[in-house]
C-alpha cells in the first residue's frame, strides 16, 4: 500500500471563470493593498453557485417530500458531503440524458454492484469537466441527468452525487430551455437550443424536457406516472427534476466537479467537500479533493486551464 495523496477535485476561482448563462461574475477588488497598508486584502461579490458548488435543497424547491420545508445548507449535517467514493466512468452521447443503463454500465466497469452503491458518493466522469469554459459547448449542449436518474440516485441510497456538469440536470431540464425561466437560448444555428434538439433527435426524445410536449406525445397518464411525484409536492415535473429528486430526498448534489478528476476515473476513494457554515444558505462554492492511495492514481496529464485570462 502507497502513501494517501490529495486529488484537486475543483475548478479554480477567479474573476473571468466560466459561469451559468445568467450568473454576474464575480467581482473581486482589492480592500488593502501591500504597497498602501502592507497587507493585502480582498472583496468578492458572486453567486454561491459559481464554478464547482453544492446546492442546498431549499435551492430548488419549497419543500421536501416528506412535506417539511425545503432544508438550508446549515441544516445539512458537516459530513454530509464526504464519504466513501467512486469515481464512475460514464459514456453518455453529447447533449443525451445520462440513463439509468449508463450508470449500470459504469459501475460494471468500475468493478462494482449497484447494490454496493447504498451510503456511497457518486463522482460522475463523463469528460465534460474537460470542455469546461465559457462556451455553448460547455453549458448549452453538455449531456446531463433527469428524472430516471434522480430515481436511480434514490434507489441505490447513495450519499451524494457529485456531477462534471454545469448542473446536476440537463441543459434542456433548467430555465436554459423551457422551464423556469424559459430562456429558449440560441444555439449555434441562431435557433433556440429546444427547436435545434427536436430537429436533431426529433419530439418524442424532447418531450422528456417539456412538460406539455410530454403530455401531447404520451398522454397525462403516462406523465404523472413519471413526474407525478414531483407535481404532488408542488414542482413542474420537467424543471431540474433529477436536482430535486435527489435534494428532495437528502441526496446532496455536487455540480461543475473538476480540477483531475480523470486521475481517479473508476477508482475508490475518500471524498471531501466542505461548504462554508452559512446559515439559511442556499449553498455553497466546494473544494472538492479526493483522498487515495498513490498506488491507485490513473497516469493522467495534470490539467492546465487555458481560459478566460488565464
Amino acid at each position: 500500500m502507497g502513501k494517501k495523496v490529495f486529488v484537486d477535485l475543483s475548478h479554480p476561482f477567479f474573476g473571468d471563470m466560466p459561469l451559468w448563462p445568467y450568473f454576474s461574475k464575480p467581482e473581486i477588488a482589492p480592500m488593502h493593498s501591500m504597497a498602501k497598508g502592507g497587507v493585502l486584502t480582498q472583496t468578492i461579490k458572486c453567486t454561491m453557485h459559481t464554478g464547482t458548488h453544492a446546492d442546498a435543497p431549499r435551492h430548488v424547491m419549497e419543500r421536501m417530500f416528506n412535506g417539511k420545508r425545503a432544508l438550508y445548507s446549515h441544516e445539512l449535517p458537516v459530513d454530509a458531503y464526504c464519504g466513501d467514493a467512486v469515481c464512475l466512468d460514464v459514456r453518455t452521447e453529447r447533449w443525451q440524458l445520462i440513463t439509468p443503463k449508463d450508470l449500470e454500465d459504469a459501475v460494471a466497469r468500475a468493478g462494482m454492484k449497484p447494490a454496493e452503491l447504498e451510503g456511497m458518493v457518486l463522482c460522475l466522469n463523463t469528460g465534460m469537466h474537460r470542455k469546461f469554459d465559457d462556451s455553448k459547448e460547455y453549458y448549452h449542449y453538455s449531456l446531463g441527468c433527469g428524472i430516471d436518474a434522480g430515481k436511480w440516485f434514490l434507489k441505490h441510497k447513495v450519499k451524494v452525487v457529485a456531477m462534471d456538469q454545469q448542473a446536476l440536470d440537463h441543459p434542456l431540464h433548467t430555465s436554459m430551455g423551457n422551464n423556469g425561466t424559459c430562456m429558449k437560448l440560441p444555439g449555434y444555428t441562431g435557433k433556440s437550443i429546444c427547436d435545434e434538439f427536436v430537429e436533431q433527435f426529433g419530439e418524442e426524445a424532447y418531450a422528456e424536457f417539456d412538460r406539455e410536449t410530454y403530455i401531447k406525445v404520451h398522454g397525462k397518464a403516462k406523465y404523472d406516472e413519471k413526474f407525478g411525484a414531483l407535481e404532488a409536492i408542488g414542482c413542474p415535473g420537467t424543471w431540474e427534476p433529477c436536482h430535486k429528486y435527489m435534494l428532495g430526498h437528502g441526496i446532496v448534489g455536487v455540480e461543475n466537479l473538476g480540477g483531475d478528476l480523470d486521475k481517479v476515473k473508476g477508482k475508490r476513494f475518500r471524498f471531501f467537500a466542505l461548504p462554508i457554515r452559512w446559515h439559511l444558505g442556499d449553498g455553497s462554492m466546494v473544494r472538492c479533493v479526493a483522498e487515495i492511495d498513490e498506488d491507485e492514481l490513473v497516469s493522467a496529464e495534470e490539467r492546465v486551464y487555458m481560459y478566460g485570462a488565464m
